[in-house]
């Protein structure tokens, strides 16, 4: 076996037996870093890869086990053999080996003894790293394909929610905006790039309930009837009955957040009445992020409003149509979400 990979680290204060090993190392093979002082070897080991560590055990300034104590901070399966002068000392044996000693060798040197136990001792740390190795790969390929996964999934997610957009003249780029601004907003909660990332696509599917709804009353370029008004707002639990059985996080979240995204912090929302911290969080984000994209973007029954203007009106539901908290959420990131308004307008 070929042992020219595994790099051993070989402690003594003794010259001669720092000389044997390394004449053992040469004609098996291995790899040997020398050193007569424990603390210049934890130095080197802790600055670079080591595989394999042999020490004395009666040492300057540092027993071997005091070492190998040190060593095992560091790497917790690499083979450490502890070289001794006494071969029956069984108290010194059994106190290496709960500091943490592999194997034993006794001086003086047995060079066949030497050569099995070293060479044994190394090609089971070969293992180790060809499993690791493997182990490496292994985990890496299930990485992309779970990332390929959820850009797959994410990429479906997009598309459904343009399903819903398209049916409403005149509002493209509405999803992809909202989902930026719920982002931004969820950053501004302090909350983590994972719920940013589950955010900004679940975000995009707060209307597919709409695909329930007539396009007379959708492309209707004048104000509601009461009647029309009380169909619209079925979009809220239609999107939510589409998308409450799935598996999927993002849709769960997406469920929750079609359902209350109407709802107003004052409690006069709909389809429930919700007030308050009683509204998902997800609901309360895209609230805010909703209005401003659709006071901002041009409709069949109202021109656009300046982001100036939306700004305002935001401001001034700060408590009753919105909470208080996503609101200045929302304004901590408020260049951010100019930059997304003016970037992906429809409203020219």
């Amino acid at each position: 076996m070929d042992l020219s990979s595994i790099r051993a680290v070989v402690v003594d204060d003794s010259q001669l037996s720092l000389s044997i090993i390394e004449a053992m190392a040469e004609s098996i093979g291995l790899n040997v870093k020398s050193f007569d002082h424990p603390v210049d070897a934890l130095k080197y080991i802790e600055a670079n890869p080591v595989d394999m560590v042999l020490t004395d055990f009666i040492m300057p300034e540092m027993n071997g086990i005091a070492l190998v104590k040190e060593v095992r901070k560091i790497y917790e399966d690499i083979p450490i053999i502890m070289i001794t002068v006494i071969d029956n000392d069984q108290a010194l044996k059994n106190e290496a080996l709960i500091s943490g000693a592999t194997d034993f060798l006794t001086k003086p040197f047995d060079e066949s003894e030497l050569r099995a136990r070293t060479t044994n001792l190394a090609s089971l740390r070969q293992f180790q790293n060809e499993l690791k190795a493997r182990d490496e790969y292994l985990q890496d390929e299930i990485g992309k394909a779970t990332q390929g996964i959820r850009d797959r999934e994410n990429e479906t997610l997009q598309v459904i929610g343009r399903i819903a957009e398209m049916r409403e003249a005149q509002s493209s780029n509405h999803t992809v905006r909202t989902g930026h601004y719920s982002k931004l907003i969820t950053k501004g909660l302090g909350m983590d790039d994972k719920d940013q990332g589950l955010v900004f696509f679940s975000a995009q599917l707060h209307d597919v309930g709409k695909i329930g709804i007539p396009e007379s009353i959708l492309l209707k370029p004048a104000k509601l009837t009461t009647v029309e008004y009380e169909i619209i707002k079925n979009h809220t639990t239609i999107g939510y009955d589409i998308l409450k059985d799935a598996e999927s996080l993002y849709l769960k979240v997406a469920a929750i957040i079609a359902v209350s995204h109407h709802e107003r912090f004052d409690g006069t929302g709909y389809p429930y009445g919700l007030s308050g911290k009683d509204i998902p969080v997800w609901g309360r984000i895209m609230g805010v992020a909703d209005v401003f994209d659709v006071l901002t973007s041009r409709r069949p029954y109202k021109e656009p409003w300046s982001v100036e203007d939306s700004v305002k009106l935001i401001l001034s539901e700060r408590g009753t149509q919105f909470d208080p908290d996503v609101v200045d959420a929302f304004m901590s990131s408020i260049d951010e979400v100019k930059a997304v308004c003016t970037g992906l307008a429809d409203n020219s």
